[in-house]
């Protein structure tokens, strides 16, 4: 599951929407509304999100948050360390091999330091 289908799910049930119900608001099929909550389906499009916003009145700070969760959910992620040092091409390897296999507490651990981090630069 991505950051965004366990939100998106979140505010569909806490709204006391069906996946039909949703999916037929969108104009798009259940399959794939049921994709997106189970990450099955990476990053949706902007328009989506929109949409997904709009049908919910999200809004402001709400919204922006949805979007970033969607931009957080690709689920395949390409590194391009040509222009990097050793050591950048060593870690991205190392993220790589490892986090396949880590428990979900530890990825949260990775992307809250990560998250951090980001927020230095």
């Amino acid at each position: 599951m991505t950051p965004f289908g366990l939100k998106l799910r979140e505010i569909r049930r806490k709204r006391g929407l069906t996946q039909a119900v949703m999916a037929r608001n969108l104009g798009i099929s259940v399959a794939y509304l049921s994709q997106l909550e189970n990450g099955h389906k990476g990053q949706p499009s902007a328009v989506m999100v929109d949409q997904i916003c709009a049908l919910f009145g999200l809004i402001w700070d709400d919204a922006e948050a949805l979007k970033e969760l969607a931009r957080q959910s690709r689920t395949r992620v390409v590194i391009d360390t040509t222009e990097l040092g050793p050591e950048a091409t060593r870690a991205a390897n190392l993220m790589a091999q490892v986090l396949p296999r880590v428990e979900e507490e530890e990825a949260e651990q990775m992307a809250r330091f990560l998250a951090e981090r980001q927020k230095l630069l």
